[in-house]
């Protein structure tokens, strides 16, 4: 009972303070070097003295570009630390035109499982230097030797900004090496990706539904009298295929699947690198790539992306939280109870369970149910919920308020053995924007952000926030879209009173890291 109770104390007094160095299960890391120094966005140019003076907790001064033209489509981006959350500022941003080349690359990990020993593999993973993967603005269009896509990053980090910096790296190439395999298919948008690699259409029984003479397909009553062709017929002719349906893959849909590994590539890099460098906590991961025409919008976690187009509000993603993924999580600690340590329940109550209401029928709800039911609470009922608390205080085993990103391999449940890694994914939900669909005006906007934005702005304020500020603009003037994400953050950081920080009409503003990216469409129409 006193671990639950320190368990529940720990999960709302920020959850992570049980995270980080009680992570156990071995090396604290403290010792081992950093895999990468902590620093702010490299794009942003920022001195070591500018970074030192960006962490002013009392300040908050919120930094933006210095040039206009420094991101592509004149991408605008802002950020903001916290106000005295944590030391440093856990967000991490990235953004850069990455070329998928055709031909091999020598840090690409395997796109299928490795039975391969860590140390064997540690060679071939991408560490960020000398991979020649970004590409001049000035030189876009196809690539002679590969594919070119457009990259937006955000990673919101806790219990140490390790995994965060790591991922900013690193993800984008990841993403190139899984691209790599599919560039000639992607390519080829006239033909429907092949079933099997290397095999010629025409040769694929499956497709020759049509074919006449021996290979027509058979009816269940000529199969069942011994037609030719049908088993047990006398005829020696090899039977053809009995059904000529098979599932028709879009190109998208390897994009998606190169997105999809390359978030479980980063996660197990991560695992790895733990072992010989100093990668503290985890993160959560949004991403934008453009390819083809399309915007592909990957999240695991809390940030969120929301298209602004003609003043619609388009959402791009979802956040994974441990309410909006209850029944997953429930379905895991009921299929596996051992990973709840004999500490907890996978059952879900409006409150705690007390001993003196054992025998009596109170509400519940399990991994089956959307609605509530009653039930006859058992002495196993008094076990700490798999998820308490409601809204931004919901956490799994009282400790974490995510229920998706990278890293946190080694993170537990406080003063305990129970690790909260396998009720976390690092699986991103992919949402996919066909930018040709639409001719977009210079209003037309992706705003991506962390949680710290929307915790205390709502999708439509941030849109009439955006909509308000990009029309009192010079359209033709490249650095609207940086000031906008200035005045965004700006909105959502709010003003130092002595409550506190205040935004209008006197609400609480974020005392959270929040880094916002805003990237304007109308330069997706004008890529060749």
């Amino acid at each position: 009972m006193l671990t639950r109770v320190k368990s529940a104390v720990a999960g709302f007094m920020g959850g992570i303070m049980a995270g980080g160095s009680s992570g156990g299960g071995g090396n604290t890391g403290s010792e081992l070097p950093l895999k990468f120094p902590y620093m702010r966005p490299q794009f942003l140019g920022l001195s070591p003295d500018e970074i030192e003076c960006s962490a002013d907790h009392i300040a908050r001064p919120i930094l933006i570009l210095k040039e206009t033209r420094r991101l592509p489509w004149a991408t605008g981006y802002a950020e903001v630390i916290n106000a005295g959350k944590s030391a440093l500022n856990e967000d991490q941003a990235c953004c850069e035109v990455v070329v998928a080349r055709r031909r091999p690359m020598s840090y690409c990990p395997p796109s299928t499982p490795s039975k391969t020993p860590t140390a064997k593999r540690r060679n071939s993973l991408p560490n960020g230097e000398g991979l020649g993967l970004r590409m001049d603005p000035c030189k876009l269009g196809e690539d002679g030797e590969g594919l070119v896509f457009h990259y937006w990053a955000l990673f919101d980090g806790h219990a140490g900004s390790g995994a965060a910096v790591v991922a900013s790296r690193l993800l984008q190439h990841h993403i190139a090496c899984q691209l790599q395999a599919v560039i000639e298919i992607l390519r080829n948008l006239s033909s429907l990706p092949p079933t099997v690699l290397g095999e010629d259409p025409d040769n694929n029984p499956y497709l020759q539904g049509n074919t006449q003479g021996p290979h027509r397909a058979l009816t269940r009553a000529a199969s069942l009298r011994g037609a030719t062709g049908a088993p047990g017929s006398p005829c020696s002719t090899p039977p053809p295929p009995r059904f000529f349906t098979e599932k028709k893959v879009q190109h998208e849909s390897l994009v998606i699947g190169a997105i999809e590994n390359a978030f479980k590539e980063m996660d197990a890099q991560i695992e790895k690198e733990k072992q010989v460098y100093n990668v503290t906590g985890g993160c959560t991961a949004l991403t934008v790539v453009y390819l083809l025409g399309k915007l592909y919008v990957g999240n695991a976690g809390d940030s969120r992306a929301i298209i602004i187009r003609n003043n619609e509000i388009i959402p791009m993603s979802t956040e994974f939280t441990p309410e909006s993924e209850r029944q997953r999580l429930q379905f895991l600690g009921y299929m596996q109870p051992h990973l709840l340590g004999n500490e907890f329940t996978h059952l879900e109550f409006p409150r705690r369970v007390q001993r003196k209401e054992v025998g009596k029928r109170m509400l519940y709800r399990d991994f089956t149910m959307n609605g509530w039911a009653y039930k006859t609470i058992e002495d196993e009922d008094l076990k700490f919920p798999l998820i308490y608390g409601e809204g931004k205080k919901a956490r799994v085993l009282a400790t974490i308020g995510v229920t998706r990103g990278l890293g946190d391999h080694d993170l537990k449940v406080h003063d305990s053995n129970i690790y909260i890694k396998p009720f976390l994914s690092c699986c991103p939900e992919v949402k996919v924007y066909n930018l040709m669909q639409y001719e977009h005006g210079a209003d037309d906007v992706l705003v991506m952000g962390t949680d710290g934005l929307w915790d205390v702005l709502s999708n439509q304020e941030v849109a009439e926030a955006v909509t308000t500020f990009l029309a009192n603009c010079d359209p033709d003037d490249l650095h609207r879209y940086t000031m906008a994400a200035q005045d965004l953050v700006m909105r959502a950081r709010g003003v130092l009173r002595d409550r506190g920080w205040r935004i209008t009409n006197e609400r609480l503003g974020s005392g959270d890291d929040i880094s916002v990216f805003i990237i304007p469409l109308m330069y997706g129409n004008r890529q060749p």
